[in-house]
């Protein structure tokens, strides 16, 4: 079974190197949305896959990390990087550019190892990220699944080549949130091996 859940925030980027001269030379913002979809072939002990009020703890916090921000693609030009950090309290700097696209597969990552952390408490039972729909506009989304999030042909994304401003980390209520999900995923990620 699969259960959504929707997310909103605005973000403002430039997609250096796309089709669009608007896009890839000019500062401009969005209001996206972000479906989070989960499945599972269980049910817990509420008769649900995974509690919606679950959702809106570290998973909201998570994608509000990205609302009223700048997403800063780290290949961009050092003057650029350094003039949006010094012009905005709130940015994330990411090791892909900020298209739809790359905005899913960093959401399904974050989200992905932000559940590993995740301590079941209701008798949940094999739920598993199944993928996430960032609509860009009214009328276009990118859709990631696993196989997208951790594709090498699109880049591969790792958690310590996301960084948050200061004012977004002061912002979550636990300040090393990110710091324990980049810890487990080192974990999971040497165990495996």
């Amino acid at each position: 079974m699969l259960i959504r859940k929707e997310f909103k925030f605005e973000n403002a980027h430039v997609v250096r190197g796309c089709s669009s001269s608007y896009c890839r030379s000019s500062l401009h913002g969005h209001s996206y949305r972000v479906e989070v979809l989960f499945e599972s072939n269980f049910l817990d002990n509420g008769q649900m896959v995974y509690d919606f009020g679950l959702m809106k703890q570290n998973i909201k916090e998570m994608i509000e990390c990205f609302d009223h921000s700048i997403t800063i693609w780290s290949g961009d030009t050092k003057e650029y990087i350094a003039d949006m950090k010094k012009h905005s309290k709130r940015w994330v700097e990411l090791g892909v550019s900020p298209s739809a696209e790359q905005f899913s597969r960093v959401i399904f990552v974050l989200i992905d190892a932000l559940m590993n952390l995740t301590i079941v408490k209701n008798g949940e039972r094999e739920v598993k990220l199944h993928s996430i729909i960032v609509h860009e506009t009214a009328t276009g989304y990118a859709h990631c699944f696993r196989e997208d999030a951790y594709s090498k042909a699109m880049g591969v994304i790792e958690l310590e080549d996301i960084v948050f401003s200061k004012d977004i980390v002061d912002s979550w209520s636990d300040k090393r949130m990110f710091d324990k999900i980049k810890a487990k995923e080192a974990f999971i990620n040497k165990t495996s091996v």
